[in-house]
């Protein structure tokens, strides 16, 4: 950073997993960060689309701090009420049937999984695969990698879980051909809009086509909503766009504004699949937890957030597609409400740093796409200004370097 600031403290006794940005972060307030130095930052990252209410959210912390003060953690052994509080809420959002609580998208992903091959399973399938989509990003575990298309996250870490087939995005000829190759599949598995496979969408004709031919072959349609989901694009599920209802729907990040909250909400076809014995965790659906999915919920709807992601991301991508418009190598802006990327002709990850030089924070996926994923609280005077912060440093960028 500023070469006269404080440098930040090193790291050495912290395993070494991250290309971290030379800031260390202090406190929040909304869509406004400040590190250990006292510089301000307009955060168009959100934590990777996790605080949903912004940063220190007036209404949240107290909140938060109520539960803490009564209980924040007691084994899944015992009725947790918040749990069937935060499912209802889920289920009635979504028009499925149940909820099992975890801590992550990753675990989320994973309990679908598990859920897919015991599906199979259940109905004599002894070897049950699953077809998954190029550009997919399930997580890091050893399943979900192997559900994942990144080669650079298998590297090092073969040999793969075997049991998943994969095809393009947005192919349905492509996936009739599978299932017909492949007889022993028995869920479709995939992101409803690709994070980071680079804010790639799955159309809604597609989706309507994956849910007809799951009805007609009795599969699985497991959709993946850990970060388009929870009002991201100003609807519940991104899904709801196409007008359809998945079986099996995986959720975390923006579930508890921060707190860890995963999530796979099912529907009928796959609601009893999972019975006692066949799956767990120990702090998954923690009383702490639930209580902060309760209240994200709840202060979504009281400050109809759905609407403000919806009114503000069309701003936002109004915005930096009329700024962008016409540079020699910006490709694409696209996304939907509050979930944008922009797409460059060239391996963009310098952005990032230029980027917090400038005050604002967003990260690179897929190599060439900015992505920007705010709190829904974001409002559009601070929309307008991560165009006046991010655009020109695209375009300073495109000027200095090659495609």
């Amino acid at each position: 950073m500023n070469a006269s600031a404080p440098s930040v403290p090193s790291e050495p006794h912290v395993m070494h997993t991250y290309g971290r940005l030379p800031i260390a972060l202090s406190h929040g307030k909304g869509v406004w960060v400040w590190d250990v130095n006292g510089r301000r930052y307009l955060d168009a990252l959100g934590g990777i689309a996790v605080n949903t209410l912004g940063h220190a959210h007036p209404k949240l912390v107290p909140a938060l701090q109520d539960q803490i003060g009564k209980m924040i953690h007691c084994s899944n052994y015992y009725h947790v009420p918040l749990q069937e509080q935060l499912a209802a809420k889920l289920v009635e959002l979504s028009g499925l049937t149940n909820a099992f609580f975890c801590n992550s998208g990753l675990e989320a992903n994973e309990a679908a999984i598990k859920i897919a091959r015991k599906f199979g399973n259940d109905r004599g399938n002894t070897n049950p695969e699953i077809l998954v989509f190029e550009g997919a990003f399930h997580g890091r575990s050893l399943a979900t990698l192997s559900a994942t298309a990144n080669p650079k996250i298998h590297a090092g870490f073969g040999p793969l879980v075997p049991g998943f087939v994969r095809v393009p995005l947005n192919d349905i000829a492509a996936v009739e051909k599978a299932l017909d190759a492949h007889p022993n599949i028995t869920a479709i598995f995939l992101e409803t809009i690709q994070g980071e496979g680079g804010v790639q969408a799955a159309r809604i004709e597609f989706l309507q086509q994956l849910r007809a031919v799951c009805d007609r072959r009795d599969l699985l349609l497991m959709l993946d909503e850990v970060q388009c989901g929870i009002g991201r694009t100003g609807k519940w599920f991104a899904h709801q766009w196409a007008g359809i209802k998945p079986d099996v729907m995986p959720l975390a990040k923006g579930l508890g504004s921060g707190v860890p909250v995963g999530a796979v909400v099912c529907g009928p076809r796959a609601a009893k699949v999972l019975q006692p014995g066949n799956h767990g965790t120990t702090f998954g659906g923690n009383p702490l937890a639930m209580r902060a999915g309760v209240e994200t919920l709840r202060l979504m709807i009281e400050e109809d957030l759905l609407a403000n992601a919806a009114k503000v991301g069309a701003e936002l991508k109004a915005g930096l597609a009329g700024e962008l418009a016409g540079v020699a190598g910006v490709k694409d802006v696209r996304g939907q409400g509050l979930m944008l990327g922009i797409e460059l002709d060239r391996p963009a990850g310098a952005m990032v740093g230029r980027c917090a030089e400038a005050g604002l924070m967003i990260n690179v996926t897929a190599d060439r796409v900015i992505r920007l994923v705010p709190a829904l609280v974001m409002s559009s005077e601070e929309a307008a200004q991560v165009v006046s912060l991010l655009a020109p440093q695209i375009k300073q960028f495109l000027s200095e370097t090659q495609a």
